[in-house]
């Protein structure tokens, strides 16, 4: 029992220390991507935006065939072989699926480069085609980057996916900004090509510093690769299984991307199909995607270093047999992606129009224009964070078909909820809005029923729901109320930010009051038991 105990509490803190680093490094991405954001707004505005976002859609569907299912099939692979000590095994996975991801990478990249203007030319945005052009090279390096991260991820080592992701993002900022600006002379499209191209610039260098950590652990790799079961699998066996496991795994998160592509296509011939101009829809197209959609990413970026850090954790335990220690991580990854989604949620709700009018203030109009849109997908955040946490823990067990035919359900839904209410004078681009609720919603529910089916965990509501979601809602009146009483006084901007800190410190308050964190979890992440001294001077904290 004693054994089982501290296996799961090493498990547990295995997720949490992956998730917190995982979690800061996505953070940071996020803050040094707003300087490349807000920029790029300012000068492109609503009009010239909806190039580069239609391009990046593009570039996301693309994309997707090797940075969503493969790297997850390496990482839970890998996990499953080092948990049964076949560790040359383990490596020949990493090798195998190094062939694969060159192979899509060449061949996605020549469908955006051969096919990008057929492609913009459907969506009804032929002036997006240099900007889809711009992102080849990005897919040719992106699958190599993502096959190291797998690897590495399966090792249970999230430092050098959480340094390259850092890594890609500067350098991705800093071209894309340089050439945008350098380019705005020359027209829009050209301007948001240059800014689609910085992703090209920050895949190269993530590439060149993931083979660098490679090249560094290769030693110690290689002696581990002497102990233990020195059997291994045929190539093609290993093949095979990578890509069972990614198949469905690829074509759920398709399913997102092209679910943003059909929202352009919808959103902008139903606009046009009521009288409005070509510019017109593509600038009120340009509110959801370059407006609403970076704010409502930013919450995903911590329920994401969850999924990453629990699917190789799950998947080792799950292969070994112990249902016990599954069943504990699969509560704790529930709870959470709900201590970091709710407050997000009730932050962008509380606080929707003053953060746009801070993030672009060059456009206020649009940005008041945009915050009903965005208020509405604010209470997607939660949705979409259980849903991807119970996707991650459905592909950790084995069974990534069924997230894939509850999100194809939901988006199918989606589309005809969509396609009605953005018809609707007056709702236009809020019937999209609530059509992603209803697509998150379904795609989540059905996903628990699995999950409690399969792992037969039993979550306590009070705890995992309940607790977060007050605690969210008290700090969303604290911060709404810090904005309302200063932004007279010192403007928007200060007011904003102001309520920001207000929030993160009533959040962090009131988790500790209602224990919704416990401290045994606190001292499993870095620096918590420094933490948990200083919060037992204050309250009893045991």
């Amino acid at each position: 029992m004693t054994e089982k105990r501290e296996k799961t509490e090493s498990s547990g803190s295995r997720i949490l220390k992956g998730a917190v680093i995982i979690g800061a490094a996505s953070l940071l991405v996020k803050v040094i991507g707003a300087f490349f954001r807000i920029p790029i707004t300012n000068w492109l505005g609503a009009e010239g935006g909806s190039y580069y976002s239609v391009a990046y859609s593009i570039y996301g569907a693309l994309l997707v065939l090797s940075t969503a299912g493969i790297p997850i099939a390496i990482s839970r692979l890998v996990s499953e072989n080092i948990a049964m000590k076949r560790y040359r095994n383990a490596h020949k996975v990493f090798s195998i699926s190094q062939g694969l991801m060159m192979s899509i990478g060449v061949v996605t990249a020549l469908v955006c480069l051969l096919g990008g203007g057929a492609i913009t030319g459907f969506i009804g945005n032929p002036n997006a085609r240099l900007a889809v052009m711009a992102t080849c090279p990005a897919l040719l390096c992106v699958p190599i980057v993502s096959s190291f991260r797998g690897y590495f991820q399966g090792r249970q080592n999230m430092k050098p996916t959480a340094i390259s992701e850092i890594v890609e993002q500067l350098f991705r900022v800093a071209v894309g900004l340089f050439l945008c600006r350098f380019l705005l002379s020359q027209g829009t499209p050209k301007a948001a090509a240059g800014a689609a191209f910085g992703a090209s610039a920050g895949s190269l260098f993530a590439l060149a510093f993931m083979m660098l950590v490679y090249f560094l652990s290769r030693s110690s790799i290689h002696k581990r690769m002497e102990l233990g079961d020195q059997s291994v699998e045929k190539g093609s066996e290993i093949l095979k299984k990578i890509i069972l496991i990614a198949i469905p795994i690829i074509i759920g998160a398709e399913l997102l991307p092209i679910m943003n592509l059909l929202d352009s296509a919808i959103i902008m011939r139903r606009l046009q199909a009521m009288g409005m101009s070509e510019g017109a829809s593509n600038a009120m197209y340009g509110l959801i995607s370059l407006y609403c959609n970076p704010i409502i990413a930013l919450p995903m970026m911590f329920t994401q270093a969850v999924e990453i850090s629990m699917v190789p954790a799950i998947s080792g335990n799950y292969a070994l047999g112990d249902h016990e220690t599954v069943r504990k991580d699969t509560g704790l990854s529930y709870r959470l992606a709900m201590i970091m989604a709710g407050p997000c949620a009730f932050g962008i709700l509380a606080l929707a129009e003053p953060v746009l009018l801070m993030f672009y203030r060059s456009h206020p109009d649009e940005a008041h224009a945009a915050a009903p849109t965005l208020m509405i997908l604010s209470a997607g955040v939660v949705l979409l964070a259980m849903s991807q946490t119970s996707t991650g823990l459905l592909q950790a067990i084995g069974r990534q078909n069924l997230p894939v035919r509850h999100l194809a359900i939901g988006v199918a839904v989606k589309v005809v909820v969509t396609f009605i209410l953005v018809g609707i004078p007056g709702v236009d681009i809020k019937g999209a809005a609530c059509g992603t609720l209803i697509a998150e919603a379904i795609s989540f529910f059905l996903n628990d029923l699995y999950v409690k089916k399969f792992t037969g965990v039993k979550i306590d509501p009070v705890k995992t729901f309940v607790k977060p979601l007050i605690c969210s809602a008290v700090m969303g009146g604290f911060a709404f109320g810090t904005h309302y009483l200063l932004s007279k006084a010192v403007g928007n901007t200060i007011s904003t930010m102001a309520a920001v800190l207000v929030g993160i410190v009533v959040y962090g308050v009131l988790i500790v009051l209602t224990k919704t964190v416990t401290p045994v979890e606190l001292a499993m992440v870095p620096a918590g038991r420094k933490i948990n001294r200083i919060i037992s001077k204050f309250v009893k904290w045991e």
